[in-house]
């Protein structure tokens, strides 16, 4: 009894316990007639309703942003406001950064390949990189105009047209956020809540704008390209934090507290002495976990594959996102011996 490895492709039973004949019995009937939570099949399914729900999301939101920013466009050429610019600007590449991430969602659908055996779901890893890229050029580009603008000052025209413009941008980037936000976290997608993130800030710089507009109406013109600056400091903001959260995903951090969950769900299956080795890491939006359970020694390899089992199924439902354990099985009372033979191999 070496080990034993679950995989979401291997089928497993419902509640099976090492017990009585009758139980067990009763057990393989129940597997037989109840249909499976957690096959291959299905575990393909809930990342393709995942990839559809990101996607639904993201060509709402482009519409949303496009037809902001396109109004926004317009009164900035009508009052030459930089600030308006800036923020047209910003609101423009936030829409665009739904294309990566659309992208990424499509490869992710894509099955497992003996190439790429865990299928194409750190796409949107790379989808969220250049969202980081999107937000660093628009910060270069917002900068860039106020800077212009401060050196060479320009008269600003309907300080009211402006303070318009600023109000739509807010609206329509807050809509947008609110609606990335909730569905990155509902399915687990970095660069989806990433985006979203990166929507509200751009909904509070909108609000400068129109401060900018009240400031140039009552008679203080260079507050028009200072908010500008304003809002570039608020892009660099932004990217700071979103830089963060993606680098943390890219090398593979998982909050503790899931590690947590996961590991007091497998200590509490009946027949695991120990728990050693969990593992967790995010493959796209959606978790894979690997973990080594201890038990008793006089098992027959039936028992211990079906304690994995157990495993299993209980981590699944227990951590959110998760769709794919592997589970070691090994006897409690020679697992450290057995650890000794390869430990000079890691």
């Amino acid at each position: 009894m070496a080990g034993v490895s679950e995989r979401p492709g291997h089928g497993h039973g419902h509640g099976h316990r090492v017990g009585s004949g009758g139980r067990l019995g009763w057990s393989r009937l129940r597997h037989m007639l109840v249909p499976h939570s957690h096959d291959s099949a299905d575990h393909v399914d809930t990342a393709l309703a995942a990839s559809r729900r990101g996607m639904r999301t993201l060509l709402w939101s482009l519409v949303v942003l496009s037809l902001t920013a396109c109004a926004q466009f317009g009164v900035a050429m009508f009052s030459g406001s930089v600030a308006v610019l800036g923020d047209t600007i910003h609101n423009l590449a936030d829409a665009l950064t739904a294309v990566p991430i659309g992208v990424a969602f499509l490869l992710g659908r894509r099955a497992a390949t003996r190439r790429h055996t865990y299928g194409l779901g750190r796409a949107e890893d790379l989808a969220a990189v250049a969202v980081v890229l999107v937000i660093a050029a628009s910060a270069a580009v917002a900068g860039y105009e106020a800077v212009t603008r401060l050196a060479h000052p320009q008269p600003v025209h309907h300080a009211g047209v402006v303070a318009i413009a600023g109000l739509i941008g807010f609206a329509g980037n807050e809509i947008v956020a609110r609606c990335r936000i909730r569905v990155g976290r509902r399915i687990g997608s970095a660069a989806l809540v990433a985006d979203g993130q990166h929507a509200r800030a751009d909904g509070f710089t909108s609000l400068a704008v129109v401060v900018g507009a009240v400031c140039v109406a009552v008679g203080f013109p260079l507050a028009d390209p200072i908010i500008g600056l304003g809002i570039t400091v608020a892009i660099l903001f932004v990217l700071r934090d979103t830089a963060r959260e993606v680098l943390r995903r890219l090398m593979d951090a998982v909050d503790p507290v899931l590690v947590d969950l996961a590991d007091r769900a497998a200590a509490a299956v009946p027949g695991v002495a120990s728990v050693s080795d969990l593992r967790m890491r995010w493959v796209g939006h959606n978790l894979r976990a690997e973990l080594a359970v201890a038990v008793a020694g006089d098992l027959t390899v039936d028992q211990a594959h079906r304690i994995a089992h157990d495993v299993e199924h209980r981590l699944v439902h227990a951590v959110p996102r998760l769709v794919e354990v592997t589970v070691h099985t090994e006897p409690a009372a020679t697992a450290q011996a057995a650890h000794d033979m390869v430990a000079h191999h890691r």
